[in-house]
């Protein structure tokens, strides 16, 4: 099934087109269309929306600018349909700059304009694909890549090496692609950003049934991709990688997998690259006695489909993101529910969480050039730079402190106001339910009302006090009270800390990646690391977003910056380059340091962003220009060239 992204005629009926306009989003539709025409003046000071905010998506337009706006799109397109529909004139940055004024409602800095040029992405154009191809560049070099994983990263390091001509072999431990949308098949598992933002800037995709698609959709969407990329045919699937080595002497990567019949094989190359991702091993929680239930046990991310849910009495423990989507669910079809809650989270309020995308607006990306291209541009913007206040810690903050400043303190107020709403009438929820943390300090949870509502059920229960034991008919909280189960399911999280587990590498002299890092994973960029030449790691340590981006555009970025560093050995003459520890080691402190100013460095709440000993190894702390900047381009000084 190919990924829909063609622009249809429009129509002879106007009234079709006025139908449509009506679920317009107004302010990404007036700059497609001054592209479109190549005329500015449709971008009026009375139809100027206001800064971007994804809980007012019309930008804060009366009710009569916006059909204002309806009518003059209205005029535009029938006029340009009538004259024959001609392709758009070529936008110079200056109007492209002033459509981009227009739609987040604020200057854009030189800074900023090169990263939004290239988000922008326009269907003729691929900015991030690599310009070079191993045979003009280095011809008879011998250059072969293993990526480890067919996930999103996965697929896209594949697309970018195939580009460039560079031979390379997937490994795939389950049965397709897909990565997490492949394995997290449990009921309500979606994408907690909107999916015309997730998903890759040159394979846009203009009939998204919803605003955050649920996972068999993502699916499908990347097995479109692999499928449209060609790459199927260089993934082996059901097969496992066991281990890889670095020759030292001989510059070569030996890696070592398990195919699906159990044989072991040796495969040798080059350069290996890790798209495993972060959230991939189950973690169960560390209770004691577990495994000794007697009933269906589970973790969400291994779903048991044949376990007889409807009538049971249902436990859950943990209410993190992927708890927060199936318990509303399981709640709908079990007798009774209870929920054993270690710690609350913080949800942030998102009404179209759960809709299906109107049919004007689908019609529109589908008629309209452009349009798609400048509302996903508003989508980037929308979850940008402008967040990073709220999470900084100011210089009073104290450990225990509920906000880690003023702007912080608005957040919570706001989310803490949303939550009261929702439970209004049930204090003892909202004593359960609120965090007496500071927001961001853990991953915010996107909700559309659903988790209070189920809170709110009378089959359901939320408790509090500590697990003791489980029991083989149930749970036993510390206060004496054995709840008696039919099914238990583990919504506890991944071991996300622990990257590349349980496979061993080894680099120059043998050094072990795990014993280097001592438990706590590092990167340079979260790419690259000393004593392992040629091995990349994709959504590596510290390459994690909380409240900017999305995980797509990182990997866009890192998948980038690897092709820069093959370019880097091919037009040198090269075999491999091996990271600098200086270099390493300097961009780790401030990596650390940087996280020690924003609330998930601070707090002393439980967290996936941290390993065992404390320390951050997620999440990026700056702004998403700086990492496209550190990415765009490789500094042969940050490494030894082999």
């Amino acid at each position: 099934m190919a990924i829909s992204r063609e622009i249809a005629p429009l129509p002879e009926d106007d009234d079709r087109i006025r139908e449509a306009l009506a679920d317009a989003h107004l302010p990404s539709l007036l700059p497609a269309l001054a592209q479109l025409t190549g005329d500015l003046t449709l971008l009026r000071d009375d139809l100027f929306p206001g800064t971007v905010v994804l809980t007012d998506p019309q930008g804060g337009l009366s009710p009569e600018a916006q059909e204002a706006a309806r009518e003059l799109a209205l005029r535009t397109l029938a006029a340009w349909r009538d004259g024959g529909a001609p392709p758009a004139p070529a936008l110079s940055r200056e109007q492209a700059r002033r459509m981009m004024d227009y739609l987040i409602g604020e200057h854009v800095s030189d800074e900023y304009l090169p990263l939004l040029l290239e988000e922008l992405a326009f269907a003729e154009t691929d900015a991030r694909a690599p310009g070079w191809r191993l045979e003009e560049i280095a011809p008879g070099r011998r250059l072969r890549a293993v990526i480890i994983g067919a996930g999103m990263s996965g697929i896209l390091a594949a697309h970018r090496l195939q580009q460039a001509g560079v031979p390379f072999t997937v490994i795939e431990k389950n049965g397709d692609v897909g990565g997490t949308w492949f394995e997290n098949t449990y009921p309500g598992a979606r994408v907690d950003s909107s999916n015309h933002a997730y998903s890759y800037s040159f394979a846009q995709k203009y009939d998204w049934p919803y605003h955050h698609s649920p996972q068999e959709v993502l699916l499908e969407y990347f097995r479109d991709c692999a499928d449209e990329f060609g790459i199927r045919g260089n993934v082996r699937f059901n097969t496992e990688v066991l281990s890889a080595a670095f020759d030292d002497e001989r510059c070569l990567w030996t890696v070592t997998v398990r195919g699906p019949d159990g044989a072991e094989e040796a495969i040798e190359a080059e350069a290996v690259i890790s798209a495993v991702g972060q959230l991939n091993r189950p973690k169960l929680p560390d209770v004691a006695g577990l495994g000794n239930f007697a009933g269906a046990a589970f973790h969400s991310a291994r779903w048991d489909h044949g376990a007889e849910l409807a009538g049971a009495r249902v436990g859950v423990i943990g209410t993190g993101s992927s708890a927060s989507q199936f318990i509303p669910h399981v709640a709908g079809e079990a007798a009774e529910v209870r929920i054993f809650q270690r710690t609350p989270n913080w949800y942030a309020p998102a009404p179209n969480y759960h809709e299906r995308v109107s049919g004007g607006f689908l019609w529109l990306l589908r008629h309209v050039p452009g349009y798609a291209q400048w509302y996903r541009f508003w989508l980037f913007w929308a979850i940008s730079d402008g967040f990073l206040p709220m999470v900084e810690v100011d210089d009073g903050f104290r450990p225990g402190d509920e906000v880690t400043g003023a702007a912080n303190r608005q957040l919570r107020d706001l989310l803490a106001g949303s939550l009261t709403q929702q439970l209004a009438g049930r204090p003892d929820l909202i004593e359960k339910a609120m965090p007496r943390f500071p927001p961001a300090s853990k991953r915010i949870v996107v909700d559309n009302g659903s988790w209070p509502r189920t809170l709110l059920r009378d089959n359901v229960r939320l408790i509090t006090t500590p697990i003791r034991e489980i029991t083989p008919r149930g749970v036993a909280t510390e206060d004496g009270e054995e709840h008696e189960l039919d099914a238990l399911i583990y919504g506890t999280g991944f071991q996300a800390s622990h990257f590349l587990t349980p496979m061993r590498v080894t680099g120059r002299g043998g050094v072990d990646m795990h014993k280097q890092w001592g438990g706590d994973a590092r990167a340079y960029l979260g790419v690259t690391m000393p004593n392992f030449p040629n091995f990349f790691f994709l959504y590596g340590p510290n390459t994690n977003i909380v409240v900017n981006g999305s995980i797509v555009y990182f990997s866009e970025c890192e998948v980038q910056y690897v092709l820069e560093c093959l370019r880097l050995l091919l037009e040198g003459g090269h075999r491999a380059l091996d990271c600098r520890r200086d270099v390493h080691d300097a961009y780790n402190e401030r990596i650390d340091a940087g996280n020690l100013k924003r609330a998930w460095g601070v707090s002393s709440v439980p967290s996936w962003y941290k390993s065992e000993s404390g320390r951050v190894a997620q999440n990026w702390p700056f702004t998403l220009l700086e990492y496209w900047r550190q990415t765009k381009t490789v500094d042969p000084a940050d490494y030894a060239l082999l």
